[in-house]
């Protein structure tokens, strides 16, 4: 599979691509997210780990927008998501853990409304989902519905759709869940290139060596408190493995 290139045009000179201050989120009498707080600097390739059930995919759901925080602010570049959001999720790719596919469109639809829902059409952006179809090997797949993809391929969709608009910020919730071992090696270098060319990255994931592998920095979340904020060489100074630090400090 060939590279694919993406813009880098942060508006923000120096502002962190995240930053996260006194978040709380209440469902009712469950504190999903008890007042955390951390930054993810520009450039990053960050991981946000945590058992099932700590509020990994809350924190995230209230950066794009999906959830209403209860109190506490995020910022995107500089911005307030909730009074910038419109430019804030422009600036955000999301590839949730689910697939949420409209079941009518083809797949290379699917990527054509994406764009079109922050305003981008024409054959720029064509080309654009093409290059994307191509980079994931879903060329041959253009004109299926996603009923007939394989779960390997709906999950290189979802990336491919969080993709289309070029966004600086990539947000990854388990991006690799049930795929087999090739895929993940090829979606691993994938996301080194896009780092690489300045696209900030974060990740959830329950596999722990795929945050030590590609990671520069972590954070851990249990039950919505945030038990550590560290560079994943110093975690990994704690334990033979992010793993083994990982238990020790979610052990309920």
């Amino acid at each position: 599979m060939r590279s694919l290139s993406t813009s880098f045009h942060n508006g923000q000179t120096g502002a962190p691509a995240i930053a996260i201050r006194n978040l709380t989120k209440r469902y009712g009498s469950l504190t999903a997210v008890d007042d955390i707080s951390f930054e993810v600097a520009a450039g990053d390739f960050f991981a946000l780990l945590g058992p099932n059930g700590a509020g990994k995919t809350t924190t995230i759901n209230t950066i794009v927008g999906l959830a209403k925080r209860t109190s506490g602010s995020v910022e995107v570049f500089g911005r307030d998501t909730v009074a910038d959001f419109r430019l804030t999720r422009r600036q955000i790719g999301l590839a949730p853990q689910e697939y949420n596919f409209d079941r009518f469109l083809c797949i290379r639809d699917i990527l054509l409304y994406q764009a079109g829902y922050f305003g981008l059409r024409g054959r720029a952006i064509e080309e654009r989902a093409d290059a994307l179809l191509e980079r994931f090997g879903l060329t041959e797949k253009a004109r299926e519905l996603t009923i007939r993809l394989s779960g390997g391929m709906k999950r290189r969709l979802t990336l491919a759709r969080a993709m289309i608009h070029e966004p600086e910020l990539l947000i990854l919730d388990e991006p690799t869940a049930g795929v087999d071992v090739e895929l993940r090696l090829e979606l691993w270098e994938l996301l080194r290139d896009l780092n690489a060319g300045g696209t900030t990255i974060v990740l959830t994931t329950h596999y722990l060596e795929e945050a030590e592998l590609l990671c520069r920095n972590v954070g851990i979340i249990e039950r919505g408190k945030l038990v550590a904020l560290e560079t994943t060489e110093q975690l990994l100074s704690k334990g033979a493995s992010l793993q083994e630090v990982f238990l020790e400090l979610t052990r309920r």
